[in-house]
C-alpha cells in the first residue's frame, strides 16, 4: 500500500556521525549494522532491467470492479514448468491467475460484505504452501489475507481444472485473525501482510500475518478439517516497536494519520533457517525467528527517512517532514515493501525488497551470519519501444529461481507496478510486470 509518509528531503545529510551508524532502537531490539556511507551508495547508478510481459491493467474504480494490483506469488508446475502460474491479489477485485505470458486464466472474486454496512472482502497479500496435508492427500495451496473480513482464505491449486486452477477450501467457520466482532472488523485493523512457513522439524505449516495500522505480527497454524477444508489457530504474536530511541537521545515515532502505528506488510520466511524478514514500511527490515520466539528482532536495514521528524497535516492528509538528522539508511526509501527470497542451489541467495519511495529494488545476502549485508540493487524500466511498462511504487514482488519452460529458463521475477502507463484518461491503473530473472542476475554481476 502506498501510504502517507514524509516527503524525502531534497538533500541527505552525508556527514553522519559515528553514533548515527550505531543508532539504537527500543529495549529488546538490536541496532542494525551500518549499511555503508550514504555518499558511495547514492553515487553508483543502479543497473536497469526491462520486463518481458505485463498483465492487463487493473482499475480501482466501479467500472474496473475496484481491482487494485498488490501482491504476486509464483507457482511452479513441476510436471509442465512452461504451464506454471502467477497468482496475485487485486484487493476488492479478488485473486487473479495468470499464465507465463501474463494472460489471465482465472479471476476469483473476493467474498461480499457480511451486511449492508460492513466492509467487503479485500485480498491483500498472497503466498503458497506446498504439499499441505489434506484428508484427500497432499496439495499445493494459496493463502491470502482478506483484509475486509479479517480472515485468511485458502485455495487449492489444481492445474488443468476446467473452471480454473483455484478452488476455495477455506473452512466457513474460520475465525477473524485479530478482531473480536464485526464492528472491530469494520474498523479495518485487520489481517494485512502475509508470509507462509512450513517448519521442517515438524512438517506443520503456518501463516505469519501482520495487522493493518498496527505493529503486530501473528503466527497462525494452518489446520485441515475432516471435511477437506482448512482453518487456522493463533499460536502467538509479536509487537514490533512503534517508537525509536535515536543516537542524539531523542525519541522518534514515524508519522502517520492519527491513531496509526507503523505497520508491516511485506514479509518472507527463509525455509533454510526459519528466519522471518518483515518490512515495517516507514522503518526498515526486521529479522526474527519465524516462530516468534528467541532473541529480540534485529533491524537489518533502515529506510532513509528513519529518524526524520514530521507532522501530520489534516488539510493535505500528508506528513510534513522536518530536517533530516542523518540517522537513516542509504538503500531503501519508504515504504519498504515486497519482500521475497531468491534462493540458489548451493544455499546462497538474496533477500529482495522493494524500495517503493524511489522505484528501486534492493538485494541483501540471505545469511544472518553475514549480517544480511547489502549486495546490490536495480530498477525495472519500460522496454525501449514502450510496449511493456516498468515498475513504479511497487507494492509486492515474487521471485522463483527455477526453470519455467522456454519463456523463463533461468527463472522469473514478478513485481507489482503501482502506476501503470499509459493511463486510460483520468483513470489510474496498476498491473503486474514479468521480468526474466536471468537478466536481473546478469545485470547485478556486470
Amino acid at each position: 500500500m502506498f501510504r502517507h509518509r514524509p516527503v524525502r528531503p531534497a538533500a541527505l545529510v552525508l556527514g553522519t556521525a559515528l553514533a548515527a551508524l550505531a543508532a539504537t532502537v527500543p529495549a529488546g531490539a538490536h541496532a542494525p549494522a551500518a549499511p555503508g556511507a550514504r555518499a558511495s551508495g547514492a553515487a553508483r547508478p543502479l543497473p536497469v532491467v526491462t520486463p518481458r510481459a505485463e498483465t492487463a491493467t487493473l482499475y480501482d474504480d466501479e467500472a474496473g470492479g475496484n481491482a487494485d494490483a498488490d501482491d504476486p506469488a509464483i507457482w511452479r508446475n513441476a510436471a509442465q514448468p512452461g504451464r506454471s502460474l502467477v497468482i496475485a491479489t487485486a484487493k476488492e477485485g479478488g485473486l487473479r491467475v495468470y499464465d507465463l505470458e501474463a494472460r489471465e486464466v482465472q479471476s476469483v472474486p473476493a467474498p461480499p460484505a457480511t451486511g449492508p454496512d460492513d466492509a467487503p472482502g479485500r485480498f491483500n497479500n498472497v503466498d503458497l504452501v506446498h504439499g499441505l496435508r489434506l484428508p484427500s492427500g497432499r496439495a499445493d495451496v494459496t493463502v491470502t489475507t482478506d483484509r475486509g473480513h479479517d480472515r485468511l482464505r485458502i485455495h487449492r491449486i489444481t492445474p488443468g481444472r476446467a473452471a480454473g486452477p483455484l478452488t476455495d477450501i477455506t473452512d466457513p467457520a474460520a475465525p477473524p485473525v485479530f478482531s473480536s466482532d464485526q464492528d472491530e472488523i469494520n474498523d479495518q485493523h485487520t489481517a494485512y501482510g502475509l508470509a507462509t512457513w512450513t517448519d521442517r522439524a515438524t512438517g506443520r505449516s503456518y501463516a505469519l500475518v501482520s495487522r493493518r495500522n498496527r505493529t503486530t505480527v501473528a503466527l497462525l497454524e494452518l489446520t485441515p478439517t475432516p471435511a477437506g477444508t482448512v482453518t487456522y489457530r493463533k499460536v502467538r504474536s509479536l509487537d514490533l516497536p512503534s517508537s525509536f530511541r535515536l543516537p542524539d537521545g531523542t525519541s522518534w515515532t514515524p508519522c502517520g494519520e492519527p491513531g496509526e502505528l507503523p505497520q508491516v506488510e511485506g514479509m518472507v520466511v527463509d525455509p533454510a533457517n526459519g528466519m522471518l524478514y518483515a518490512g515495517q514500511e516507514d522503518v526498515g527490515i526486521w529479522r526474527v525467528r519465524a516462530d516468534l520466539t528467541g532473541t529480540a528482532p534485529k533491524l537489518v536495514d533502515r529506510v532513509r527517512e528513519y529518524g526524520v521528524p514530521a507532522v501530520y497535516d489534516e488539510a493535505s492528509e500528508e506528513c510534513v517532514p522536518g530536517a533530516d538528522p542523518g540517522f537513516g539508511g542509504s538503500r531503501l526509501s519508504a515504504d519498504v515493501e515486497g519482500l521475497t527470497l531468491l534462493t540458489e542451489a548451493d544455499g546462497d541467495g538474496h533477500l529482495l525488497a522493494s524500495s517503493q519511495g524511489d522505484d528501486t529494488f534492493a538485494l541483501y545476502d540471505r545469511e544472518p551470519e553475514d549480517a544480511n549485508e547489502y549486495e546490490g540493487g536495480f530498477r525495472v524500466t519500460a522496454t525501449a519501444d514502450g510496449a511493456v511498462d516498468g515498475s513504479e511504487e511497487c507494492d509486492g514482488a515474487a521471485v522463483l529461481n527455477a526453470p519455467l519452460g522456454t519463456a523463463y529458463p533461468r527463472g522469473l521475477l514478478v513485481v507489482q507496478d503501482g502506476r501503470d502507463t499509459p493511463a486510460a484518461g483520468e483513470r489510474e491503473g496498476t498491473d503486474f510486470t514479468f521480468v526474466d530473472l536471468g537478466e536481473v542476475m546478469d545485470r547485478l554481476e556486470d
